[in-house]
């Protein structure tokens, strides 16, 4: 499976952006689906979760009320919609698959087997 993550961008506070990540193959609707970021110098972390249905979702709480999470099995792409953006959600964001057919969604990147390549999201004040 190949991820392939877009929609970053410059964009000020207060201000929205959408992410999407498309995946190749045909086993999409498999996955759970997870987008993670990383900052300068620091860890890569869990932003948001979705299950293999779409029927749950998981979010940090630093991001929870402001971005949202959607997945369209039919388009194979997982979306990250941003919103009320501020300048500490900074970061190279990336998406990734869970393959595991596992019921819940997780927030540990090590369970994730699948990633794609960073798409870059920059909030200035």
């Amino acid at each position: 499976v190949q991820l392939q993550a877009s929609g970053g961008g410059l964009v000020q506070a207060g201000g929205s952006l959408r992410l999407s990540c498309v995946a190749s193959g045909r086993t999409f609707s498999n996955y759970n689906m997870g987008w993670f970021r990383q900052a300068p110098g620091k860890e890569r972390d869990f932003v948001a979760g979705i299950s293999r249905t779409a029927g749950t979702t998981y979010y940090a709480d630093a991001v929870k009320g402001r971005f949202t999470i959607s997945k369209d099995n039919a388009k194979s792409t997982v979306y990250l919609q941003l919103n009320s953006l501020k300048p500490e959600d900074t970061a190279e964001y990336y998406c990734a698959a869970d393959r595991s057919l596992r019921s819940r969604v997780v927030e540990t990147r090590d369970e994730y087997d699948y990633w794609g390549q960073g798409t870059q999201v920059t909030v200035s004040s």
